[in-house]
């Protein structure tokens, strides 16, 4: 490929091809071919000037990307779809320019164009205003439409073509930027919805397994999906059992079991168990993006205050016709009429709203979150209580080993930690791996000495070890499901040994055979920001975990937390959010598992921590890609900082329009000077909103990890 360096600096390198190098497609295919190398982080394109910008991890690199370019050629080109990144990116850069482009003609057009001619615009762009008051007329609407049209035919009748331009031109800005909020809130939601999957483990005709890259996957194929793993295609299920939570496709939070002959859809997720799958549907065709496709139609992104703003400028334009027609009535004067009749109080507030909520997730997403929605930010302000889940999100997911102790003589302490490490190997959770860790510390190596095991969600494990059948998990599930018996004995030992711990109970051939305390510390950070958080509105902080009543209380303690409720099932969690809407709460939840996302899924607003299952990232609301709980306070000085600055926004138009309408009724200011007081306090507020909330010289209250 031939190409010229038109910047390179640190690890940021531009190349230029010319107009005609590749099309736009072959742009994105470009990309696609650049990061499937490790060192590249992210890769833009423009087919209009051939241009390729790359960003890399490290400058010792450098010479593999040039390597890489010298070596494209044209048989290597191809068509490939844009990623989300790359379609929010062209949509930014579309908007710019669409704005560029609206500014530079106005600019050119006030000091080249001969007056005449600036009349005949003004009068060609002024159809479509007049063509949309008139639809709203006959369809008998009293809208914003009809006073905008009604303005614009006023100040054509007097012959005030430069205020009618200004305001029209004012009126596209508008347009110009609602549609671009809504474009980017879609194309973040998208984006939040795509999958990110590289390799899929392909079932060969003898039942082998290999991985395989996900892009190449055909119909017919048949994979396997483990628990815990997003399912990437829509197949159906030929061999296995299991849970698989749809609640990314249907909202429902609870997980749906999947069998033999059953459907499974891409973008949900294997709670539970493991399935084979024959592909039936791929990439385009999935039911996920189809869905992904119809939120290109989906107007449910607006912001509520958004939504109340477009509402409250329409409420408004009866009371601007009312006061136009009483000055006409009691002046006689056309002149004042139409000076109250151009002080437009909607243009100015159709501006500054989607302004405010566009600054609003550009600063989120300058600090690491990711919004999907302007009215998640709003539900985030507007929030009275928040619950967490513990472990992940208000420990650090990383528990430890303190005491092991046998309940009977039957085994010793090392053996019952041997025992534990050998059935919790299997699984990924992180109690699990904090008793493989400690046996593996004390060097305590076991043999697989057990059967296949059962993994039973939130409770705990079922095999058979040694020929005799092994539970081990929590205290409901050895007690309370299991039938596990316990004497008394027993009983003041626990009581007496494991207070403040969180407790595995291990059970062989019926008997309670031992016990295993951990500890998760709380985060560092943990107490503070919930101290901020109660200090920035939010009445009620509750913790959902389902840890034992001990383990909990000694966190909640720690934490400063009075509402907890411990050894909590993934249904509970849902149905305690439930019930704290049902009693006109608004509800945040924070969590990062599998287990949690019935509860992401219910709350009015949803967050999810940046080390979350995949369900749980695709359930939540908004993302923090940082692993730091300060960031929920920075989330909500700026969802709080959003609402005030729309409200602030709507009282200044308020304050300064109706002055403008009494100096119009009382002839003090003619129609072109209201008109040009109006859209240059207009341009000024608009001005405003874009400020950044948080300020200049904001820090983060933590250090961000990317």
């Amino acid at each position: 490929m031939k190409y010229k360096v038109m910047y390179d600096r640190g690890t940021r390198l531009r190349v230029r091809s010319g107009q005609w190098a590749f099309t736009k497609n072959e742009g994105h295919g470009i990309a696609s071919l650049l990061m499937k190398n490790d060192f590249i982080d992210e890769v833009y394109t423009s087919h209009k000037n051939g241009s390729i910008l790359i960003y890399y991890d490290n400058i010792k690199n450098k010479s593999k990307i040039f390597d890489i370019l010298n070596k494209i050629t044209l048989n290597d080109l191809f068509e490939c779809e844009a990623t989300q990144k790359q379609i929010s990116k062209e949509i930014t850069d579309d908007f710019i320019l669409k704005l560029a482009k609206m500014l530079g003609r106005r600019f050119f057009g006030r000091i080249f164009f001969p007056i005449r001619l600036k009349n005949i615009l003004t009068v060609y762009h002024a159809f479509e205003y007049l063509w949309k008051g008139i639809d709203s007329l006959t369809s008998f609407r009293i809208d914003v439409a009809l006073l905008d049209g009604a303005a614009v035919a006023g100040a054509l009748w007097q012959k005030d073509f430069a205020p009618a331009s200004s305001m029209m031109f004012l009126l596209s800005i508008s347009d110009a930027l609602e549609d671009y909020t809504l474009q980017k809130a879609k194309s973040t939601l998208k984006e939040s919805l795509a999958l990110n999957i590289d390799t899929v483990w392909l079932v060969g005709d003898n039942g082998e397994e290999k991985q395989y890259p996900a892009v190449e996957i055909k119909k017919g194929d048949k994979i396997k999906i483990h628990m815990g793993d997003v399912i990437p295609v829509d197949g159906k299920v030929i061999s296995g059992d299991g849970l698989v939570n749809e609640a990314s496709m249907t909202g429902e939070p609870l997980a749906v079991h999947k069998s033999y002959g059953k459907t499974v859809h891409a973008g949900t997720v294997v709670e539970e168990g493991n399935l084979i799958v024959e592909v039936f549907s791929i990439n385009k065709e999935t039911r996920l993006n189809k869905i992904i496709d119809l939120i290109e139609n989906s107007e449910n992104l607006k912001a509520e205050t958004q939504s109340k703003a477009e509402k409250l400028a329409d409420s408004i334009v009866p009371y601007s016709f009312l006061a136009t027609a009483l000055t006409y009535l009691f002046t006689g004067n056309s002149t004042k009429a139409l000076s109250v009749l151009m002080v437009d109080f909607s243009c100015a507030i159709k501006l500054t709203t989607p302004l405010s909520i566009i600054s609003a997730m550009r600063e989120a997403s300058d600090n690491r979150m990711m919004v999907k929605g302007g009215k998640f930010l709003e539900n985030y302000a507007t929030a009275d209580t928040i619950v967490f889940d513990k472990t992940g999100t208000l420990t650090n997911a990383t528990p430890e080993v303190v005491h092991v102790f046998p309940m009977s003589k039957r085994y010793t302490r090392d053996e019952i930690l041997k025992m534990a490490a050998c059935i919790e190997e299997h699984f990924a959770h992180s109690i699990a791996t904090a008793i493989v860790k400690q046996a593996e510390k004390e060097g305590l190596i076991h043999e697989e000495d057990h059967s296949e095991v059962e993994y039973i969600v939130a409770h705990g494990i079922v095999t058979t070890y040694g020929g005799k059948r092994a539970v081990i998990g929590s205290r409901h599930f050895l007690f309370d499901d299991e039938g596990i018996k316990i004497n008394k004995t027993q009983e003041k030992k626990i009581k007496k040994e494991v207070a403040h711990h969180s407790v595995v109970y291990l059970a062989i051939d019926g008997k309670l055979e031992g016990l295993i305390c951990i500890d998760d510390p709380v985060r560092d950070e943990a107490k503070y920001v919930i101290e901020e958080l109660k200090s920035s509105g939010i009445e009620n902080v509750i913790m959902l975990t389902g840890d034992s009543e001990s383990g909990a209380k000694s966190s909640a303690d720690a934490l400063g937390i009075t509402q907890y409720k411990s050894q909590v099932l993934p249904e509970d969690k849902s149905r305690i959010i439930e019930e704290l809407k049902a009693e006109g709460k608004t509800v945040i939840m924070v969590g990062d598992g599998i287990n949690d996302s019935p509860a992401l899924a219910t709350a009015d607003v949803s967050v999810s921590m940046k080390n979350s299952s995949d369900i749980a990232r695709e359930v939540a609301d908004i993302s923090l890609l940082s692993d730091d709980l300060h960031d929920l306070v920075t989330l909500r000085k700026l969802s709080t900082g959003m609402l005030d600055k729309i409200n602030s926004n709507y009282h200044r138009i308020v304050a300064v329009n109706s002055t403008l309408i009494g100096l119009g009724v009382l002839g003090a200011i003619s129609p072109s000077t209201s008109s040009m007081i109006h859209n240059l306090s207009t341009m000024l507020f608009g001005a405003l909103s874009t400020k950044s909330i948080l300020g200049d010289n904001y820090e983060n209250l933590g250090d961000i990890d990317v």
